[in-house]
């Protein structure tokens, strides 16, 4: 027990164990760094408290009593939307706006809101080594990076967006921790450098030396069960977010291997945590980066209220916009949850994610050509990044957009390296093309938002995507229309069969022309890169 405290007073403390370990209390909700507090802004942070120099070493922990409760204007009567019309913009702070913090966000809220998606998926933002950062070495879990600002701006960042009907979805790493973590200091093995036998979260190594980061939980173990629950009721419960996105969640085992077989053990882990998820807030949404055998995706995606798996279609959808089509490798049909035989849609297909290359970028740098037209052109490239939106945000089930992926960025993921900042370049906003990429996006996402026949998951979906030329077509069905989407992603003109339902007068979404449908199998003439949304209801973009 503590005596004589000040109320609203922040105290910094550490344990001492064993007469030599010092270390911060692993639950600590704000966390004092030696090595990176002093480089945080005073506008991100205002008013932090300094670190302790010359009495200790390592992080520290802060408690203040009687702090002042946060004002929850809008979240308390949020309404999520439902998980399965999830149109989720992924978001790292530190390469999306010049200040990285949480108040200059806000003010972007404007223009995500007006592009059309309903749900922002931070990466991660728990206490991580270092300050500029993706965020996935985490070390302490209860605690909100002060990087990107004071626990009230992050706060006041959630409410914002839901007043907006916007939900917040926190990327969240649970599969290990680094070394700064007290848990993984206070029971350590000096020698062989590396978690001790006897510690009651960590294994000593990961059963996974394929694919390996940090010091991998052991997600057998009571402890961890107990403290990973603690953690993700938390946030739920105190920052009011909508739910999570787990990294690497094919990690959660110890059987040996890497990962890439049907793992019961690992299934029951995960339901497990699902559960107790859900017994606290029954409408939490759980993502899972899983890339596990479909079988055992598809298991998890329909237990009970479903969790939602991440499904990486970068390299069919990037080499279909960069016109090549041999060996089917252009061919995005496993986008569809129902081309995977799942009951649900519960497939949170991208194009783009913080983990894999631009579109544009490799357009631009390896797109295929045909006489006078080449996928290099910038105009080119950037019109086929609005082809392929047309065939992606169409399809029911949920949906990922990777930052700035609506303005055609272009820069590597490699430049100058992975996990390096890259250029924040909103001056794309005012680029003519850019701005029309948005622009399509933007009629795409109202296109879904208002008509059921885009989102309904009993909607039947058929499609022809492996043609060796480029031309595809996906149709739906749904009694309040049909459609057939038609698009030429070769390089050359192609007649391509519309695959419509019936005879009879169709609609162009973007043009709003009509076009009179004599035969269901009526070829449509197109040039490389063109493409239409054909409707039989007229629909006004």
């Amino acid at each position: 027990t503590l005596d004589n405290l000040v109320a609203g007073q922040e105290y910094a403390f550490q344990y001492l164990i064993d007469g030599s370990i010092r270390v911060a209390d692993p639950y600590t909700e704000k966390v004092l760094d030696p090595w990176n507090d002093s480089f945080i802004p005073s506008v991100t942070y205002p008013n932090l408290k300094p670190y302790p120099t010359g009495k200790t070493g390592e992080p520290v922990s802060v408690i203040q009593t009687a702090q002042p409760e946060f004002n929850w204007v809008y979240s308390d009567t949020f309404q999520r939307p439902p998980q399965d019309e999830l149109v989720i913009y992924e978001l790292l702070l530190r390469d999306f706006i010049e200040r990285h913090d949480y108040e200059t966000l806000i003010d972007t809220l404007d223009y995500l809101q007006h592009l059309g998606i309903n749900a922002i998926e931070l990466m991660p933002f728990n206490e991580f080594e270092g300050n500029s950062s993706w965020g996935y070495n985490p070390s302490f879990f209860f605690a909100p990076d002060k990087y990107y600002g004071t626990a009230d701006a992050l706060k006041t960042f959630i409410d914002e967006c839901h007043r907006r009907g916007i939900a917040v979805l926190m990327d969240i790493v649970l599969n290990h921790a680094y070394g700064q973590s007290p848990m993984v200091r206070m029971y350590w093995n000096e020698l062989l450098g590396r978690p001790a036998a006897n510690n009651p979260w960590f294994n000593e190594v990961s059963p996974n030396q394929v694919f390996s980061f940090g010091y991998d939980f052991n997600h057998e173990s009571v402890h961890t069960k107990n403290f990973i629950d603690r953690v993700n009721v938390f946030w739920l419960q105190e920052y009011r977010i909508d739910g999570y996105r787990f990294d690497f969640t094919k990690g959660f085992t110890n059987t040996p291997g890497d990962g890439g077989a049907y793992d019961p053990a690992r299934i029951a882990i995960l339901k497990r945590m699902a559960d107790v998820i859900w017994d606290f807030d029954s409408t939490a949404v759980v993502i899972l980066e899983h890339f596990a055998p479909n079988n055992e995706e598809k298991e998890l995606a329909e237990y009970n209220q479903g969790m939602l798996i991440w499904g990486n279609l970068n390299y069919n959808y990037n080499e279909a916009t960069m016109g090549y089509h041999d060996g089917g490798k252009s061919n995005f049909s496993w986008g569809y949850f129902g081309q995977r035989g799942w009951s649900k849609a519960h497939l949170v297909t991208y194009m783009e994610s913080h983990d894999e290359e631009r579109l544009m970028f490799k357009n631009l740098a390896f797109g295929n050509s045909s006489g006078g037209y080449s996928v290099k052109d910038f105009n080119t490239a950037i019109n086929r990044n609005k082809m392929a939106a047309a065939f992606f945000l169409t399809i029911p089930g949920p949906k990922m957009i990777w930052q700035f992926g609506e303005l055609g960025y272009d820069i590597s993921i490699d430049d100058p390296c992975r996990v390096c900042e890259k250029p924040i370049l909103w001056e794309y906003n005012t680029e003519i093309n850019r701005k029309r990429l948005y622009r399509t996006y933007q009629a795409l996402l109202k296109l879904r938002r208002e008509n059921a026949v885009f989102r309904d998951p009993a909607t039947t979906v058929t499609q022809d995507l492996a043609s060796p030329v480029g031309g595809k077509v996906i149709t739906l069905a749904h009694p309040e229309m049909n459609v057939s989407i038609v698009g030429n992603f070769g390089v050359f003109q192609l007649s391509v069969n519309g695959k419509f339902a019936h005879t009879g007068t169709w609609y162009d979404y973007f043009s709003g022309d009509s076009i009179v449908v004599t035969a269901t199998n009526q070829n449509v003439s197109l040039q490389p890169g063109e493409f239409h949304i054909y409707t039989d209801v007229r629909i006004d973009p």
